[in-house]
């Protein structure tokens, strides 16, 4: 039985990032989906520590809190910067897109086309700090911080990824994040998720429909 499991609803949303880290690090895992439906008569969010979903099991620990998963997995597998100012590093990027998923959350809770419309005017502002940060970084040509992949690069990539969905070519006006994407989807064992059924049809969001 694999050691990991992901308990999430049949969609990308908070998970989608987990998923590409632990695909690109050889492991497997088992996935427990959960539908609105259940996840409306509320005896499984009653039975979750924040009410909140995703829950992610590692044998014996269970953990909530997608940032709290992402950050275990960074010291699990070596992916939190090779050295304490990396690894500051690697917070900073990851609470930068926290802010911006966040955001982007409450914009498409409201008119959805309305929202599409703001996303992509504020596209090229929410975008320059993390072009800033990879320039920095051996001109662009590496990871987003170091000489090694962390889980900030896989979240960064899923937000690069969504987008590319809701904005299709739309990385063209990005010469330097266009590249670091496609750097990032030729590693043999990431383009195999990122090519499989199972990434491509689920949806960024159940509730949303996206």
């Amino acid at each position: 039985m694999p050691p990991y499991t992901i308990v999430y609803f049949p969609s990308r949303g908070r998970c989608e990032v987990i998923r590409m880290l632990l695909a690109d690090q050889g492991q497997s895992w088992k996935e427990e989906v959960v539908t609105l439906d259940a996840w409306g008569q509320d005896t499984l969010k009653a039975s979750c520590l924040f009410g909140q979903l995703p829950k992610f099991q590692d044998g014996d620990l269970t953990l909530y809190q997608s940032n709290a998963i992402l950050r275990h997995l960074g010291r699990s597998f070596g992916l939190y910067g090779k050295d304490q100012r990396e690894a500051a590093l690697v917070d900073m990027v990851n609470d930068g897109l926290e802010d911006l998923i966040r955001h982007r959350g409450q914009l498409f809770l409201r008119n959805y086309e309305e929202a599409k419309a703001q996303c992509l005017k504020e596209l090229p502002g929410h975008l320059k700090p993390f072009e800033t940060v990879l320039a920095q970084n051996k001109g662009g040509q590496s990871f987003i911080v170091g000489d090694q992949i962390s889980f900030a690069d896989y979240r960064l990539l899923d937000f690069l990824l969504n987008h590319e969905l809701l904005f299709p070519g739309y990385l063209n006006d990005y010469p330097l994040l266009s590249a670091y994407v496609e750097r990032l989807r030729a590693r043999p064992k990431l383009k195999a998720f990122l090519d499989s059924p199972e990434h491509v049809n689920r949806p960024i969001s159940s509730r949303l429909k996206i």
